[in-house]
């Protein structure tokens, strides 16, 4: 993991090493003004702040009550006089849900989507050395021509909740507004041997006449060597956009091979004339091939690779989706530090600075569009709007091994509404990323229904003993893969259990009393005995070619009141505001991650009913014991080499002192203590 850090700030310091030498890339997010629902009449109705920011940082975590309209956003600002023979553009990250842009009172672009970024130039609206006046209006209403169309899996916050930055080119520069991607798209075919990394750049003119260029293309280790380095001549137009072909060759690579050793070099690409750099892009470049083989598993560079997944929303309690990139970092080292060796991003595209995360600590991304829970018949035109600015923009990460194309949506029939959209979906998916797999998921069992069987895996999400049948029912449902479906690609794309980890039970109740979806009592025994089951069924099943629980951390679902808490999916292995770890969590440490551990399950269920009772711990040590009020007990193996259970135990009155000690391989004592109360 350390490693996986170092590479990711070498990586930022090169490029804006780059960036003072040609483009420009200036923070634009200090010094804004916001109002909430009207325009406002008076300057002292503005309030003074910085983005990210959202309108909605906890009224969607509290339950229906929420806001959705207007919020404006102004900034008023000067750029410099040495910007007067520049290309100026502005860069928004992320604006939930449709943004209307305005310079100095004039309309100027329109954006539809929250979770995806936009650019626009501003040359000509803007006085250098003089003062302009940006207007954003964000609205995060519903719309039925912008995906999603509801809010019934997870909130649209308002607001300019992701960073926005000034980018600052010469006239004859690597396109900036193309889908707000970098202007320079990477495709590799790569072996143990070889890698040829053929580079596509789009350059555009904005001079009277045509000019003779050179790019250069250039690849650089991790530690800033020149690997390979290519140069044409091109004439460039001063009309539409000139694409720059080249490929270059790196004999016996390192590779990018995951969590292991996520090495990283880059492509840095530049435009130049008459011996002057006029602009420079920097991109992570991570070699490495990946093939998912039907009924066997994903494959990283020729090995089989563990796809120990979770998913991830990007909101936080209290905070919204306006995030900082030290709470993006902190969500990602817990996922590490839990074992996951692979991400879904539910359910759309996060911000850029996740995916770069994920190249430098070697987490393997499925990015998906929210084409989600349900159609209005009139969302085709943005839904191909996102796939395409998702690709576009996240395309060069070699961390993305899968892109996304709908989940939970659903036709009656082959040729319904989203079967057809999805066939157009993945069209536009191959014919910019051809070498990229594309999945879309079901919450049904069926691996034959319509609306999944354009994309080339499956992605089914399965409930047993929430919403559907019992625990063990998923062990079933593997069999039946590997029986009828041998040669479909088939992923576990979300499975698990709510758990307010303020309720707790001696006995297992049966989940009927529990009434998922309506109930309130939703104890975390429940969803730890739900994930000790399922993860040992998924272990025996490698025809399940990877698996996601739902869900890593809890998030906010307004218009929900379940388990006892309002506008909240329970689902987390980590609460909403990332204190606290559920018991589930170590059970997946345990399995996932090599680092020694030992650790008690039921620490919570600390008031006891029932005198007869079983001990439970996860570790990883070969060996472990149990001592009951300092006495040793009997333990064995339970579902899996990683699970530990004392059976039948019999607790004394009042307080009792449970204790578990195992050693490392070096002899090291682990140990982990616990008390429970026998009232």
């Amino acid at each position: 993991m350390k490693k996986g850090l170092y590479v990711l700030l070498m990586m930022l310091g090169y490029s804006v090493l780059y960036a003072q030498n040609a483009r420009v890339y200036q923070d634009f997010n200090a010094d804004w003004q916001f109002a909430k629902q009207a325009l406002p009449k008076e300057e002292n109705q503005w309030q003074q702040i910085s983005v990210p920011h959202t309108f909605n940082p906890d009224d969607m975590q509290k339950g229906k009550g929420y806001y959705t309209g207007d919020g404006y956003y102004r900034k008023i600002f000067t750029v410099p006089d040495s910007f007067g023979d520049k290309r100026v553009f502005l860069r928004f990250e992320g604006v939930g849900s449709v943004a209307e842009i305005f310079m100095n009172g004039k309309y100027v672009t329109q954006h539809k989507g929250a979770f995806t970024a936009f650019a626009f130039e501003i040359t000509d609206l803007i006085h250098p050395g003089k003062t302009d006046t940006l207007l954003v209006k964000a609205n995060n209403t519903t719309r039925k021509d912008v995906i999603p169309v509801n809010m019934f899996l997870f909130p649209i916050y308002g607001g300019i909740y992701r960073p926005v930055e000034m980018i600052v080119t010469d006239k004859i520069n690597f396109t900036v507004t193309d889908y707000a991607s970098h202007g320079v798209y990477i495709k590799q075919k790569t072996s143990d041997n070889n890698a040829r990394v053929t580079l596509l750049s789009k350059i555009e003119n904005k001079n009277h006449d045509i000019q003779t260029i050179t790019v250069r293309c250039e690849i650089f280790s991790a530690n800033r060597k020149l690997e390979t380095k290519s140069e044409r001549n091109y004439s460039v137009h001063p009309q539409g956009i000139l694409f720059a072909y080249d490929t270059l060759f790196v004999s016996n690579p390192h590779l990018w091979n995951g969590i292991k050793d996520p090495y990283l070099y880059s492509v840095v690409t530049t435009i130049i004339e008459n011996g002057k750099e006029l602009d420079k892009v920097s991109q992570p470049l991570g070699l490495r091939y990946i093939e998912l083989k039907a009924g066997d598993g994903v494959y990283l560079n020729g090995k089989k690779y563990p796809m120990y997944g979770v998913s991830r929303h990007q909101d936080w309690f209290g905070f919204g989706n306006a995030l900082s990139n030290e709470q993006h970092r902190e969500d990602f080292l817990t996922i590490r530090e839990m074992g996951a060796t692979t991400v879904r991003l539910a359910h759309y595209p996060q911000a850029d600075y996740v995916y770069t995360l994920a190249d430098s600590l070697g987490l393997l991304i499925w990015s998906e569009i929210p084409f989600v829970n349900a159609t209005s018949l009139q969302e085709s035109e943005n839904a191909h709007e996102q796939m395409r600015e998702m690709i576009r923009q996240m395309g060069n990460h070699p961390s993305v091994y899968m892109w996304g194309m709908h989940n939970e949506v659903y036709s009656k029939n082959k040729d319904g509404n989203v079967p057809i959209l999805t066939r157009e979906l993945n069209d536009i998916a191959k014919t910019d990323d051809p070498d990229r797999p594309t999945i879309s998921t079901s919450g049904y069992g069926e691996i034959d229904r319509p609306s999944n069987l354009a994309g080339d895996v499956q992605g089914i999400n399965r409930y047993y003993g929430w919403y559907e049948g019992k625990i063990a029912d998923l062990d079933n449902w593997g069999d039946y893969l590997k029986k009828q479906f041998p040669d479909y690609k088939v992923m576990l794309a979300e499975y698990g259990a709510d758990a307010n980890i303020d309720q707790q039970v001696d006995t297992l109740p049966d989940v009927s009393t529990i009434d998922p979806g309506k109930g309130q009592f939703y104890p975390e025994d429940y969803q730890t005995e739900t994930h000790i089951q399922q993860w040992a069924a998924i272990q025996k099943h490698p025809n399940i070619l990877a698996s996601y629980a739902w869900n890593m951390f809890e998030f906010a679902v307004p218009s929900w009141s379940r388990g006892g808490v309002p506008a909240r999916n329970l689902k987390g292995l980590v609460t909403f505001d990332r204190k606290r770890k559920k018991d589930a969590f170590y059970w997946y440490k345990a399995n996932w991650n090599p680092e020694p551990m030992i650790y008690l399950e039921g620490r919570r269920n600390s008031i006891r009913q029932h005198a007869n009772t079983k001990i439970q711990l996860f570790s990883n040590l070969g060996k472990v014991q149990v001592y009951l009020n300092g006495k040793a007990i009997p333990v064995r193996q339970g579902v899996n080499d990683k699970h530990w259970v004392c059976e039948p135990v019999k607790l004394r009155k009042g307080v009792n002192k449970i204790e578990a000690k195992g050693k490392t391989e070096s002899g090291k004592e682990l140990t982990d203590q616990m008390d429970w109360v026998l009232q």
